[in-house]
C-alpha cells in the first residue's frame, strides 16, 4: 500500500498471483496486510485450490455439510486421523482384529496369540484385561464385537486341529466382571458370528451334502445359556440356505434399517448406463416365481435331465460336478421357502453375510430381512412350524462383485455397504468350483446403498494384496460419517474420504495391516492392527495440537536452563 493506506496492486491481480500459490504460500502471504488477508481467503480462490490440491474431479460438489471452501480444505488437511500418538505391544504375535463399544471407552483386540485384550480408550490407552483362550482348545482368537449397551463381548476364534478344520467356536465375555458366561460351535469359523440383538446373537453350521453341495444354518443363540428352566430356549434356528459349487455362508454381519431415512452422508447413485448391475432382487411380489416351480415340476425337469443324462442324449456329457450341481438346483425349486414379508412392509434388520454360486471363493454377498418375530429364542426350535417340504430359505437380495470379497463394512448409519473385493479377469468363466479365476492384486472398495439397493459411485482404489485364492484371508474395513478406512498387505492402513472419493491418507506399519477401527464417538482417532503384533493409534493434526496445548509447560527457569543446556 502507498502512504494514503491505498492499494498498490488491485485486488484481481492479487487473486490472479495467489492462483499460481500452494495452500501453506498463500495462508503465508495473507499475513502481509489486510488486501492480501482478505483476497487470501477468498470462496473462489480456495475452491481452485481444493480441486487442485486433492485431485477431485470438477463435476463432485462440495460436502452438503460444508459452509465454505476454506472450512472444507481445512477439513480434509486437519481433522484426517494421519499421526501415529501410541504404538501398542501387549499381542505377541499377529494382531487379526479390532472393535471398539459403542460408547467409544474401551476396545477390544483379537491376536494369533490366542488372547482377546480389552482396552481403555483414554488419551493414554492402556490395557484393561486379557482373556486366554488357550485352555479352550482354540488355536487363535479372529475377531470381536460389544453388544449394544457394551455390557457384553462377543469373541470369535478357530478352534486347534487339522490344517482343513473349519470349525470355531463363539464365547460371551461379561464387560463387568470379565467372565466367560457362554459358549457356542462355529462352522465355518470365518462366519465369525455377530449380535442381533443385546442379549442374542448369531452364529452358523455346515452340513455337507455332497462333494460340492451343502447347507448353511444360521442360528440364534442367548448369550446367556445357564437358563434354569427347561421350557426356556437358548438357540433357535433362523435359516438354512443351500450352497452350490463349494460356496458356505461367511462372514454374518447385521443392518439395523431404521436409520435409512436420515443418513449421515446422503451418497449418490452410480450411473445405470456406465456401471455393471451387481444387485439381484431375489423377493419378488410374485411368490410363485421366488419359489420356484412346484415340486412335482421339479420332480419332473428332474427326471427329464436325469434320462438325457443316462441315454447320452445330452452334450457334452456333464462332469460328476456339473451333474450333482444340477441336480441340487432343480430339488432346491421346489423345497425352497419364498422370503418372507413384515405385515407393515416397513423393514427391520437385514442379515449380511458373504456367499457364492460358481465356486469357493465368496464373490457374492446374500442379503436375507429379519423380521421381529424372528429376533427372539422364544417358540418352535428347530423350525416345526414350516412345511415338510420348505428344506431351505430363499435370499432376498444377492449382490454379485465378480471377483474375491475380502471385507466388509457398514457405514454409521447401516445405509451403505462398503466391500473390500479383488476383482477376476473381465469375462472370467468358472469352469471348475475348486479352481476359481485368478484376482487382480488391486482392491477395489465397492459401495452399495442398502436402502435403493443400488451401487453407488465408482470404486475406490488405492490399497493392494498379493495372495492367491487359497491363501486370501480377510481384511477388515472400517467407516465412519467422513471417512472410510481399510488395512492392506501392502504394509499400510487407508483413508479415504466418503463424499469426494478421495485417498487421503497412508498409515504404515512393517507388515500386513489387517484391520482397522475408528472411535464411534470421535472419528479423528483410527486404530490399525498389523501382523506386525502391534496396535498403532492414529490421531489428527488438530486434535494433536489440542492435547499438546492442554499439557502443562515447564516453568521458566527450566526452560532457560535446559536452553542453555542444548
Amino acid at each position: 500500500m502507498d502512504e494514503g493506506g491505498t492499494p498498490l496492486l488491485p485486488d484481481s491481480l492479487v487473486y490472479q498471483i495467489f492462483l499460481s500459490l500452494g495452500p501453506a504460500d498463500v495462508l503465508a502471504a495473507g499475513l502481509v496486510c489486510r488486501q492480501w488477508q482478505a483476497v487470501s481467503r477468498d470462496e473462489f480462490l480456495w475452491r481452485e485450490q481444493f480441486y487442485r490440491y486433492y485431485q477431485v474431479a470438477r463435476d463432485v460438489p462440495r460436502h452438503p455439510a460444508a459452509t465454505s471452501w476454506y472450512e472444507e480444505f481445512q477439513r480434509l488437511y486437519d481433522t484426517v486421523p494421519c499421526v501415529e500418538v501410541q504404538t501398542l505391544r501387549a499381542h505377541t504375535d499377529q494382531v487379526l482384529h479390532l472393535s471398539f463399544s459403542h460408547s467409544g471407552y474401551q476396545f477390544a483386540s483379537c491376536s494369533k496369540d490366542c488372547t482377546v485384550k480389552i482396552w481403555s480408550n483414554d488419551l493414554t490407552i492402556s490395557l484393561l484385561h486379557s482373556a486366554d483362550m488357550r485352555p479352550y482348545n482354540w488355536s487363535y482368537t479372529q475377531f470381536s464385537q460389544f453388544n449394544k449397551d457394551d455390557s457384553l463381548l462377543l469373541a470369535s476364534g478357530v478352534f486347534l486341529g487339522p490344517h482343513n478344520s473349519s470349525s470355531g467356536e463363539i464365547a460371551v465375555i461379561s464387560l463387568d466382571s470379565f467372565a466367560l458366561l457362554s459358549r457356542v460351535r462355529n462352522k465355518p469359523y470365518d462366519v465369525f458370528g455377530c449380535w442381533l440383538t443385546e442379549t442374542s446373537l448369531i452364529s452358523g453350521n455346515l452340513h455337507r451334502i455332497g462333494d460340492i453341495t451343502s447347507c448353511s444354518v444360521l442360528w440364534l443363540n442367548n448369550a446367556f445359556q445357564d437358563v434354569e428352566s427347561e421350557n426356556v430356549n437358548v438357540v433357535k434356528r433362523l435359516f438354512k440356505i443351500q450352497n452350490l459349487n463349494a460356496s458356505t455362508i461367511r462372514t454374518v454381519m447385521v443392518a439395523d434399517c431404521s436409520r435409512f431415512d436420515s443418513p449421515d452422508l446422503l451418497l449418490e447413485a452410480g450411473d445405470p448406463a456406465t456401471s455393471p448391475c451387481r444387485i439381484f432382487d431375489l423377493g419378488g411380489d410374485n411368490e410363485e416365481e421366488v419359489a420356484g416351480p412346484a415340486p412335482a415340476h421339479a420332480k419332473e425337469g428332474l427326471r427329464h435331465f436325469l434320462d438325457r443324462v443316462l441315454e447320452g442324449r445330452a452334450q457334452p456329457q456333464p462332469s460328476e460336478r456339473v451333474l450333482e450341481t444340477k441336480v441340487a438346483e432343480l430339488l432346491a425349486q421346489g423345497h425352497t421357502k419364498p422370503p418372507e414379508r413384515s405385515a407393515t412392509g416397513a423393514r427391520s434388520k437385514y442379515l449380511i453375510f458373504t456367499t457364492g454360486c460358481l465356486t469357493y471363493s465368496p464373490h457374492q454377498i446374500g442379503i436375507k430381512q429379519i423380521l421381529p418375530h424372528q429376533m427372539t429364542t422364544a417358540g418352535p426350535v428347530l423350525g416345526e412350524g414350516r412345511g415338510s417340504d420348505a428344506f431351505f430359505d430363499a435370499l432376498d437380495h444377492v449382490i454379485d462383485v465378480h471377483g474375491h470379497i475380502i471385507g466388509m463394512g457398514l457405514s454409521p448409519d447401516n445405509r451403505y455397504l462398503y466391500v473390500n473385493s479383488r476383482a477376476w479377469p473381465s469375462g472370467a468363466v468358472v469352469a471348475d468350483p475348486m479352481q476359481p479365476p485368478p484376482i487382480a492384486e488391486e482392491i477395489d472398495l465397492l459401495v452399495f446403498d442398502l436402502k435403493t439397493m443400488r451401487e453407488v459411485r465408482r470404486a475406490l482404489r488405492a490399497h493392494r494384496a498379493y495372495t492367491p485364492n487359497d491363501e486370501c484371508f480377510f481384511i477388515f474395513l472400517d467407516v465412519s460419517r467422513d471417512f472410510v478406512a481399510s488395512g492392506a498387505e501392502d504394509r499400510h492402513g487407508y483413508i479415504w474420504d466418503r463424499h469426494y472419493n478421495i485417498c487421503l491418507a497412508k498409515l504404515r506399519h512393517e507388515d500386513v495391516v489387517n484391520s482397522v477401527a475408528f472411535s464411534p464417538q470421535e472419528q479423528e482417532l483410527l486404530l490399525t492392527a498389523s501382523d506386525d503384533a502391534t496396535i498403532k493409534a492414529w490421531r489428527s493434526p488438530r486434535t494433536v495440537r489440542i492435547f499438546q496445548a492442554h499439557r502443562p509447560r515447564p516453568r521458566a527457569f527450566f526452560s532457560w536452563l535446559a536452553s542453555q543446556r542444548r
